[in-house]
């Protein structure tokens, strides 16, 4: 295949398998709160939704291996509990998610069938697409995503085309932040550690056994995918504030998502509303079963039973949790990713930066510090954080649940100076 062709080809691979439910349904959310502050909402969305996640595809273009791999500099064990977790975290909320977005917004206005029915359906059709791995980056880049870019610029430019509407006020305390947040329930960052790896694995499958050649590819692909993302999200976004006083205040995300489908495509809307949402959840959907399965079988020596096996476990899991309400899997979700998207995020920039600036000393020192800042923020969301809170307001940032950044930057410098202090030979031999 011509190198331009498959270098665009896995761009657009990426984009589909980053752009799921949350991706949807979240940054029109974004814009019709944020209303007139929008353009904050936006920079601090794009952080988590999109710099990050391209970071964590530019971590496996670098370190080419798998998941484990990411986390191996801080200790063996650290790394395999990481992955667990993450794989655990990735079938059991996000993947589900998209069966449960995919069912309120395109089956159930339509037919009024029962959600167990179709998460059933979804994930026998997900299944049948994971078997067929090596397929997978073709189908997806070369059909779907089309289709999935054509109809989102179409709400876009409508929206964008059509007469203003008086923006609401900012409803957010800090718009920000408030952007900086939401952009975790994406779980883009997670995503980007997750298909990143299944893009490696893919290259491989197809012939590419060059370092060099591969993390070309992977490095051209990921920038494309970022800049669909960045472009989508944003237009969504400013959409959504531009028709904000056509919605009520206590409208949910799949509703924004709706009205806005409707108010720019017209009744027509609807129809097409529901192929995208049906086609963006499915190929998050598959790229998440898959990168589990590709983990399983890397850890039983390569073993396709041990693939086919995880993929089944993951899609019955999808079945029996994607039946529930896109909502309530939203809920569920928040303590889970305030406990592990920190980490995840420190992960991916320790893996991108020089290894000069990044020792297993310092990954050890660094993953210590974000992990023991973030337990605010994560027993905060059970509602039993109230014991920390006068230790936690000496914390900058704990205010806005981002406690651990200041403490792992400062760890961050104290590490890497310590090291160049005691061991200056060890600056140079990292660095060759």
């Amino acid at each position: 295949m011509n190198k331009t062709k498959e270098i665009w080809m896995s761009g657009f691979a990426l984009f589909a398998l980053f752009f799921g439910a949350g991706n949807l349904i979240l940054p029109p959310f974004l814009g019709v709160n944020s209303g007139n502050q929008w353009l904050m909402v936006v920079l601090g969305f794009i952080i988590t939704a999109v710099f990050i996640p391209i970071l964590g595809i530019l971590a496996h273009a670098k370190v080419q291996g798998t998941l484990y791999d990411l986390g191996k500099k801080v200790s063996p064990w650290f790394s395999s509990l990481y992955c667990v977790l993450i794989y655990l975290i990735a079938v059991t909320i996000p993947a589900p998610r998209t069966a449960s977005v995919t069912h309120e917004m395109a089956i159930d206005p339509f037919f009024g069938s029962s959600s167990l029915l179709t998460s059933t359906i979804y994930f026998i059709l997900i299944f049948i697409f994971v078997i067929n791995r090596s397929k997978i980056i073709s189908l997806i880049g070369k059909f779907l995503t089309p289709i999935i870019v054509i109809i989102l610029l179409a709400i876009i430019a409508l929206a964008l085309s059509s007469s203003p509407q008086v923006m609401n006020l900012n409803t957010y305390e800090v718009p920000f932040v408030s952007g900086i947040l939401e952009g975790y329930q994406t779980f883009d960052a997670i995503g980007g550690v997750v298909v990143g790896a299944v893009i490696v694995i893919s290259l491989h499958m197809r012939g590419h056994n060059s370092y060099q050649a591969k993390k070309e590819l992977i490095t051209k692909s990921g920038f494309i995918a970022g800049i669909g993302l960045l472009l989508i999200y944003g237009g969504l976004i400013f959409s959504g504030a531009l028709l904000s006083s056509t919605f009520p205040e206590d409208a949910s995300r799949t509703e924004i998502l709706t009205g806005l489908s409707t108010q720019t495509l017209g009744t027509i809307g609807t129809s097409f509303l529901s192929v995208l949402v049906a086609l963006a959840c499915f190929t998050t959907g598959v790229g998440i079963v898959t990168g589990a399965a590709d983990y399983a079988k890397g850890i039983f020596k390569d073993s396709q039973k041990a693939y086919i096996i995880t993929a089944f476990i993951s899609c019955v899991l999808g079945v029996l949790i994607g039946h529930f309400e896109v909502s309530f899997i939203i809920k569920v979700a928040v303590p889970a990713l305030m406990f592990i998207y920190p980490i995840t995020i420190i992960l991916i920039l320790l893996n991108v930066v020089s290894n000069k600036w990044a020792s297993p000393l310092v990954f050890k020192g660094v993953v210590i510090a974000t992990f023991l800042f973030s337990i605010p923020d994560f027993l905060n969301t059970l509602g039993i954080g109230d014991f920390l809170k006068p230790i936690s307001e000496w914390i900058p940032l704990s205010s806005q649940s981002l406690g651990w950044v200041i403490p792992a930057v400062i760890i961050f410098v104290l590490l890497n100076l310590f090291q160049r202090k005691t061991n200056p030979a060890f600056t140079e031999s990292s660095a060759s």
